[in-house]
């Protein structure tokens, strides 16, 4: 699938690390370090401006590195790019640490995976189908 993309950023289009990657790094294309004090949040911007087919999105997710080695993520993960938004990708990075954490240019800050979803047309019924499961909300399976 051929996507269109702007890149204003002073580094080389996102693209697939490993043959079977889902996602594709995305770096921050800021001029100097910025440091994420902990529990503060930033709205880093990438550079990256896109145009998706209709029936697509792209899921802006946290680095799994970067979770686990730095308590650093995304606030709203996944974030969500529609199809009609043609504006700069930006990063909404919170650190959940208890120690500052520096963010570089051209830091690897998220990955970015195109997926597909459906539209639904709600149909409205007064009750729904029994299932095994019921309302049974949290931890209502078990635990294995």
């Amino acid at each position: 699938m051929k996507v269109k993309i702007v890149n204003k950023s002073a580094y080389e289009t996102p693209k697939y690390a490993t043959e079977y990657s889902a996602g594709m790094d995305l770096k921050a294309n800021i001029e100097e370090p910025v440091t994420l004090g902990s529990l503060e949040r930033s709205m880093v911007p990438t550079g990256l401006f896109i145009e998706l087919p209709e029936g697509f999105e792209a899921q802006i997710r946290p680095r799994s590195g970067l979770a686990a080695k730095h308590g650093i993520s995304i606030t709203n993960s996944p974030g969500t790019i529609d199809a009609d938004y043609r504006g700069e990708i930006k990063v909404l990075l919170v650190n959940l640490s208890t120690e500052p954490f520096v963010i570089n240019p051209g830091e690897r800050i998220a990955q970015m995976v195109i997926a597909r979803f459906e539209k639904v047309q709600w149909q409205e019924v007064e009750a729904l189908d029994e299932s095994k499961r019921g309302d049974g909300g949290f931890g209502s399976t078990g635990r294995k």
